[in-house]
This record gives C-alpha cells, structure tokens and sequence, in this order.
C-alpha cells in the first residue's frame, strides 16, 4: 500500500521525502524525486510545494514531469532554480497568505533545519501546512526535532526517520509526542545512503502515545 486515505484526503508516498496529496478538489505534489512516470496531465499538480534546494528534494526532471504550465509552485527564497509562470518565493513564518488562500487551499510555511549538523542551516529550507478539506498535513521537509514543532498543529504529520541528514527514529518519535497528531507518516528513509526503520519508528511512537496511528507506507521510487 503506497495510499492511503483520510478524510476524504488520499496521501500517496512517492518515496523518500515525496508526497502527493488528492483532496478538495486539488492536487498537491510535495518534493517529487525519481517518479517513474510522467502523471497524465490531468493527474499533475495544481500546487507544487518545494522544502529546499537539494537534489533529492529539488529535482528539475521530476519537476518537470508533475508540473502544468498553470501550476502554483512555492520555493524558498534561497533556492535557485528558477521557474517559468507562478512560482512564488516562501519563507519560514509565512502564512499564505494571511485571509488568502492558493487556489482555494490554505498553506502555512514552517521553519525545517538541524541543530547540530551542517546538512540544513536554518532559512536555507521550510517545512509545510497544507489545509484540504480542514485536514491538517504537516510536512517536516528535512529537519531535526527543533523547538519550534512544540507549536505546530496537525492531524496527520509526514516525519523524516532516516537519520544522517534528518531525525533518526526516536527523535522523530519525540517530535511525534510533541506534534501529537492523530496520524503519523514516516518518510525520508530506504533510499541510498539512508537508513531507517519504520517499524523502530512506530514502536517508539505507540510506546510514548499509542493512540497515535502510524502509517507506513510503501514506496513507489523508481529503482
């Protein structure tokens, strides 16, 4: 299972950090990285959200494959690929924007860095919000457990637990504990170079809340 559905919302894991969210009438890719298939054209993304600039994250191939001329892409305000037609530049604390909305969907724009490796300083990339339908989906982007996820309020959060670059699982777990959504997701794990347990991850969050449900999902990365 690469789907799941919540709500109403169907969040499929792309693998390692993307997303794609279906819900409200919209179409939401999050850092789309080696998508085997270009999607139909009426499957690609009304709104394109981009956590930093890194490759994996930030990939101009796969980029291409998701988005339509009249996509809305988000980037942060370091990234430095540009974009043709309606991108906008994002940084953390923005609320997109405040009584408006992009396209009809609420997006809040978070800060996502590490605290003690040198991988991802802070504004260099954002995490994200994403209100369809009044669900909730926090998108963590490549972060550590910082302290700014004490305020973060959602109903389902889609968490790093690969270590390295990201959380590792228990610090993920404990930000889990913080966030304290009624789903969890784990990404940004068994692709190269990166490690991960899921089921480490999920153990360790059910043994700090277990009425937290953990969904693991499986990953559509191409080989």
């Amino acid at each position: 299972m690469n789907t799941v559905e919540i709500e109403g919302i169907s969040i499929q894991w792309l693998g390692h950090s993307g997303f794609l969210l279906e819900g409200d009438g919209k179409k939401i890719y999050i850092d789309p990285y080696q998508i085997d298939e270009e999607p139909a054209f009426d499957n690609k993304a009304d709104i394109l959200l981009i956590t930093h600039e890194h490759l994996d994250h930030c990939s101009p191939e796969d980029i291409r494959k998701v988005r339509r001329s009249d996509t809305t892409t988000l980037i942060p305000e370091s990234c430095s690929l540009e974009f043709r037609g309606d991108a906008r530049r994002v940084a953390e604390g923005d609320i997109l924007a405040d009584g408006l909305e992009i396209k009809g969907t609420r997006i809040e724009v978070v800060p996502a860095y590490n605290l003690d490796k040198p991988y991802h300083l802070r504004g260099l990339g954002v995490g994200y919000i994403v209100e369809l339908a009044g669900l909730r989906i926090y998108h963590a982007g490549d972060s550590d457990f910082i302290p700014e996820m004490d305020s973060i309020k959602a109903d389902v959060a889609l968490l790093p637990v690969g270590g390295t670059y990201t959380m590792d699982e228990e610090e993920a777990a404990s930000a889990t504990a913080v966030i304290s959504p009624d789903f969890v997701i784990p990404m940004h794990y068994g692709s190269e170079g990166i490690d991960g347990d899921p089921e480490k991850f999920k153990a360790l969050v059910h043994s700090k809340n277990p009425n937290i449900k953990v969904i693991i999902l499986n990953s559509t990365l191409k080989s």
